[in-house]
């Protein structure tokens, strides 16, 4: 499956909070919470990381986020592609 055609959801061991268009994530191990390995996202990141339902395709996201931030869409997928990347080596989607 082509890369623009895949969904992610948001892994379940994970703890997440909006502060202020941030969002800050922390994974969950052993039932406690991995302080060393927290993820904060800025607010384009929040908005990709609200889209990771399972049903929104990466070009759908590409195209919100393109569109809500008046960004061209070659740019804006160049660091959704990135972001997906260091999201799933840190074990944060699927």
């Amino acid at each position: 499956m082509e890369i623009s055609q895949k969904c992610f959801t948001k892994k379940s061991d994970l703890v997440t909070r909006s502060i202020t268009g941030e969002t800050i994530i922390v994974p969950v191990r052993g039932h406690v919470g991995d302080l060393d390995s927290i993820y904060t996202l800025n607010e384009v990141g929040s908005a990709v990381w609200g889209l990771f339902d399972g049903e929104t395709s990466i070009s759908q996201i590409i195209d919100t986020i393109s569109g809500d931030y008046e960004v061209s869409r070659s740019e804006t997928e160049a660091d959704i592609i990135e972001l997906i990347g260091s999201m799933e080596e840190a074990g944060l989607i699927s």
